[in-house]
């Protein structure tokens, strides 16, 4: 999947002449942390809330409030933002963007087209939100198994074979790569079925190893 069918496409943006005030007012009004800098429609900069509280006055501050509050009002976004920011492409797989963001230690990525002009913007809560989705963790209407496997090839597809075989729509699998410290591989299934409760069971009878089960509620 790619960063263009998760990004936030309504980006919130502001232009290199707004003041820091108009910056943080627009930022708590927006409930964002991360904002782009723009210029004709391409990506000049990047302001972070980080950045605004850098700027803030300082406690110990010799400088009167209402002086510090002045001249902290005539900084500009153009002064403020950092220039150097780290962007990826529409076509950028979301995996690989994860990792970017992770690699990098930063909060979110610009999305840019090939004329760097900003498209959209990928933050922690867009790839949540992609978790959420892919491990069906919303889903009301699936019961939930993790199951021990043998860390072998077509394990898991005869584990699929076997909830299909019994009845069982295959709704959603995560399967880490590495196995636990039993040395077995552990596969995450949601699916839907009339009786659960008996597909379990079945499955049991099988042989399988249930760690754990969570039926529809």
């Amino acid at each position: 999947m790619y960063v263009d069918l998760i990004m936030t496409r309504d980006v919130v943006q502001a232009s290199e002449e707004m003041r820091v005030p108009q910056l943080a007012a627009l930022m708590r009004d927006r409930h964002i942390r991360h904002l782009p800098i723009v210029c004709d429609g391409h990506l000049v900069g990047l302001v972070t809330s980080h950045d605004l509280e850098r700027v803030s006055p300082s406690p110990v501050t010799t400088l009167a409030v209402g002086e510090a509050n002045y001249l902290i009002g005539k900084l500009t976004a153009a002064k403020l933002m950092r220039s150097k920011v780290i962007t990826c492409a529409p076509d950028t797989l979301v995996e690989e963007a994860a990792h970017l963001l992770r690699q990098k230690k930063i909060g979110c990525l610009p999305v840019v087209d090939k004329g760097g002009k900003l498209v959209g913007i990928l933050t922690h809560e867009d790839l949540l939100d992609f978790f959420l989705d892919i491990t069906g963790c919303l889903m009301t209407d699936t019961a939930r198994i993790a199951v021990h496997l043998p860390d072998t090839t077509g394990q898991l597809g005869r584990l699929l074979a076997a909830i299909n075989d019994a009845g069982g729509y295959i709704a959603t699998v995560v399967s880490p790569l590495h196995p636990d410290q039993t040395g077995l591989r552990i596969a995450v299934v949601r699916y839907r079925a009339a009786d659960p409760h008996a597909l379990n069971q079945t499955l049991r009878d099988l042989g399988y190893d249930l760690l754990t089960e969570t039926l529809p509620s």
